[in-house]
């Protein structure tokens, strides 16, 4: 999960897309979200969602960043929104390492 995490903290996307979902993230649910973005079928844990979507995102970002026609600012924005979503859930349910 860690991997996870310096994944995360290392993505750099533009302030506007950022705000967009952090704003969008206060209203986040998690089942209707995941199966919208990774279709249906049992939800996957935190970690596995969070790896598909950073894929999922990954791929927006490039076709962003590349000006193509099948890029969509809001299916960008919704699939930030479920990350930001997993990893704060991920974070929750994460044990503290005893120092």
């Amino acid at each position: 999960m860690t991997e996870l995490f310096t994944i995360l903290n290392r993505l750099r996307r533009p302030r506007l897309l950022i705000q967009a979902a952090r704003a969008g993230c206060e209203e986040y649910r998690r089942d209707p979200h995941l199966y919208r973005l990774l279709g249906h079928g049992p939800l996957p844990r935190c970690d596995e969602a969070l790896s598909r979507l950073i894929d999922i995102e990954g791929e927006m970002d490039r076709q962003r960043r590349e000006h193509a026609r099948s890029y969509s600012l809001v299916a960008h924005v919704d699939v930030l929104i479920a990350m930001m979503g997993e990893a704060q859930l991920a974070r929750a349910y994460e044990t503290p390492d005893p120092a």
